[in-house]
């Protein structure tokens, strides 16, 4: 059970865990949920961690399909200027590993920011903190737990 999943169970939030056979030679995790689960590619998300133009650390949770813009996302979260964060910065900070990061359960909780695109469909998928593992739940749901904003940070 992952920090994820321990934290929607605590709080009594609807969610449903999706799991699947991961295989370590995948290079794209997001699509190899999208393909193994068979659900549409427009909702999965994966989860990215940016470091802002303050060295702040934020969450960006975008299709696995889009590429972020990382314009966008800084704008969406009030900053000047976004960057991806280090790797061992975001294992430090968030507590999974990457390709199994969760918007969710993280050591320090991150400003974070959804893709709008995520309320066009009554649930989407994020990664519950495990390769392998996604959680379904509702993305107004998702953005209300995690105090979260809404932009369009797709591209």
């Amino acid at each position: 059970m992952t920090p994820a999943i321990k934290l929607l169970q605590k709080k009594n939030i609807a969610h449903q865990v999706h799991e699947y056979d991961h295989d370590r030679s995948s290079d794209s995790y997001g699509m190899e949920a999208v393909h193994k689960l068979g659900v549409d590619e427009s909702r999965v998300f994966k989860t990215l961690v940016i470091e802002l133009h303050d060295g702040s650390l934020a969450t960006a949770v975008v299709p696995v399909a889009r590429m972020l813009n990382l314009k966008s996302a800084a704008r969406a979260l009030g900053a000047k200027k976004a960057q991806m964060a280090e790797p061992g910065q975001v294992e430090r900070v968030t507590g999974y590993v990457l390709g199994g990061v969760s918007p969710l359960g993280q050591k320090k909780r991150l400003k974070t920011v959804i893709d709008e695109s995520a309320l066009v469909h009554p649930t989407c998928l994020v990664s519950a903190g495990r390769r392998g593992l996604e959680i379904e739940i509702g993305a107004d749901l998702l953005g209300s737990l995690l105090q979260a904003t809404f932009g369009d940070i797709g591209q």
